[in-house]
Protein backbone atom coordinates (compact mmCIF):
# COMPACT_ATOMS: atom_id res chain seq x y z
CA UNK A 1 0.00 0.00 0.00
CA UNK A 2 0.91 3.58 -0.47
CA UNK A 3 3.59 2.76 -3.37
CA UNK A 4 3.47 5.32 -5.82
CA UNK A 5 5.57 3.07 -8.67
CA UNK A 6 7.16 -0.09 -9.04
CA UNK A 7 10.19 -1.14 -10.93
CA UNK A 8 9.58 -2.40 -14.59
CA UNK A 9 9.80 -5.77 -14.04
CA UNK A 10 9.27 -5.97 -9.96
CA UNK A 11 5.95 -7.37 -8.11
CA UNK A 12 4.63 -8.46 -5.49
CA UNK A 13 3.87 -12.26 -4.85
CA UNK A 14 1.34 -13.74 -2.19
CA UNK A 15 1.63 -16.96 -1.38
CA UNK A 16 -0.01 -19.69 0.89
CA UNK A 17 0.16 -23.24 1.76
CA UNK A 18 -3.40 -23.91 0.52
CA UNK A 19 -5.58 -23.26 -2.62
CA UNK A 20 -8.80 -21.19 -2.12
CA UNK A 21 -10.21 -18.39 -3.97
CA UNK A 22 -8.37 -15.19 -2.99
CA UNK A 23 -9.80 -11.63 -2.99
CA UNK A 24 -7.97 -8.85 -3.00
CA UNK A 25 -8.70 -4.93 -2.86
CA UNK A 26 -6.48 -1.63 -3.95
CA UNK A 27 -7.03 0.30 -0.57
CA UNK A 28 -4.25 2.57 -0.50
CA UNK A 29 -2.96 1.50 -3.54
CA UNK A 30 -1.41 4.65 -5.73
CA UNK A 31 -0.40 2.56 -8.79
CA UNK A 32 -2.63 0.31 -11.20
CA UNK A 33 -1.89 -3.31 -11.39
CA UNK A 34 -2.42 -6.59 -13.42
CA UNK A 35 -3.05 -9.34 -11.02
CA UNK A 36 -1.63 -13.22 -11.64
CA UNK A 37 -3.89 -15.74 -10.34
CA UNK A 38 -1.85 -18.69 -9.72
CA UNK A 39 -2.70 -22.16 -8.66
CA UNK A 40 -0.31 -24.25 -6.58
CA UNK A 41 1.39 -26.16 -9.33
CA UNK A 42 2.23 -23.14 -11.19
CA UNK A 43 -0.68 -22.78 -13.84
CA UNK A 44 -2.01 -19.27 -14.04
CA UNK A 45 -5.64 -19.74 -13.36
CA UNK A 46 -6.65 -15.62 -14.63
CA UNK A 47 -5.51 -12.50 -14.71
CA UNK A 48 -6.90 -9.39 -13.74
CA UNK A 49 -5.82 -6.58 -15.97
CA UNK A 50 -5.30 -2.64 -14.97
CA UNK A 51 -7.15 -2.88 -12.04
CA UNK A 52 -7.35 0.68 -10.38
CA UNK A 53 -6.34 2.32 -7.89
CA UNK A 54 -7.43 3.48 -4.60
CA UNK A 55 -10.90 1.44 -4.14
CA UNK A 56 -12.45 -0.85 -2.19
CA UNK A 57 -14.22 -3.29 -4.79
CA UNK A 58 -13.18 -6.87 -3.91
CA UNK A 59 -10.84 -8.00 -6.78
CA UNK A 60 -11.01 -12.07 -7.12
CA UNK A 61 -11.39 -15.19 -9.65
CA UNK A 62 -13.91 -17.97 -8.27
CA UNK A 63 -11.53 -20.98 -8.75
CA UNK A 64 -9.00 -21.50 -5.98
CA UNK A 65 -5.21 -20.56 -6.00
CA UNK A 66 -2.32 -20.44 -3.92
CA UNK A 67 -0.49 -17.62 -4.91
CA UNK A 68 -1.04 -14.03 -7.08
CA UNK A 69 1.39 -12.11 -8.46
CA UNK A 70 1.07 -8.34 -8.61
CA UNK A 71 2.51 -6.58 -11.31
CA UNK A 72 2.51 -3.22 -13.08
CA UNK A 73 -0.27 -2.67 -14.54
CA UNK A 74 -0.24 -3.64 -18.81
CA UNK A 75 2.91 -5.88 -18.12
CA UNK A 76 1.03 -9.50 -18.28
CA UNK A 77 -0.33 -8.12 -22.12
CA UNK A 78 3.23 -6.67 -22.88
CA UNK A 79 4.73 -10.25 -22.15
CA UNK A 80 2.31 -12.54 -23.77
CA UNK A 81 0.98 -13.95 -20.24
CA UNK A 82 -2.13 -15.46 -20.10
CA UNK A 83 -4.48 -18.38 -18.72
CA UNK A 84 -3.13 -21.71 -18.66
CA UNK A 85 0.25 -20.77 -19.07
CA UNK A 86 2.56 -21.92 -16.28
CA UNK A 87 4.83 -19.78 -13.87
CA UNK A 88 7.78 -21.66 -12.01
CA UNK A 89 8.18 -19.92 -7.90
CA UNK A 90 11.34 -20.68 -7.01
CA UNK A 91 12.23 -19.16 -3.21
Amino acid sequence: MYRTDMAENAGMLFSWNDERVRSFWMRNTCLPLDMLFIAKDGTVAGILEQVPTMNEAPRKLDCPVAHVLELNAGWARAHGIGPGMKVTIEG
